[in-house]
């Protein structure tokens, strides 16, 4: 895509999530939460600048994460016309619907250059605040 959108890492996530599950099982599960926290503020921004014509494209919007990793995503089956609004291009009938091609995106990517500061002091928040409920000591580079 155009413009390079700096990922949030955070260093040391695995061997934290290994000291949490050595501590207490349940509270490695907790990462997840954190992160899909932190990354609803970018879902909430980018949901209110999609068009609303059916409001299927808003409702696609969906932060997803694992232990390790969070993403937004939209689209899929109940609006595979998704990325054309967000990114434009060519669609319908030998391609005669045009929308100007937009490479760094409409929603959600803005939202989260918007956001970015605001997830990263979520996240380090969030994981700080976990890390003291196990008992773990916290150092962090912020």
């Amino acid at each position: 895509m155009g413009s390079t959108i700096e990922p949030v890492r955070v260093t040391g996530l695995r061997e934290f999530q290994r000291a949490l599950r050595e501590l207490d099982g349940e509270s490695q599960k907790q990462i997840r939460v954190v992160m899909n926290d932190a990354l609803e503020i970018v879902a909430v921004d980018a949901r209110r600048k999609v068009p609303r014509d059916s409001g299927r494209a808003v409702a696609s919007l969906k932060v997803q994460s694992s232990q390790r990793e969070g993403r937004l995503v939209a689209g899929g089956g109940k609006a595979p016309y998704y990325p054309w609004l967000d990114f434009g291009g060519r669609v319908g009938r030998q391609r005669s619907v045009v929308r100007p091609w937009k490479p760094e995106g409409r929603y959600i990517y803005p939202s989260y250059r918007r956001h970015r500061d605001d997830v990263l002091d979520l996240m380090v928040d969030g994981l700080d605040r976990l890390a003291r409920d196990a008992g773990l000591a916290v150092t962090h580079g912020r």
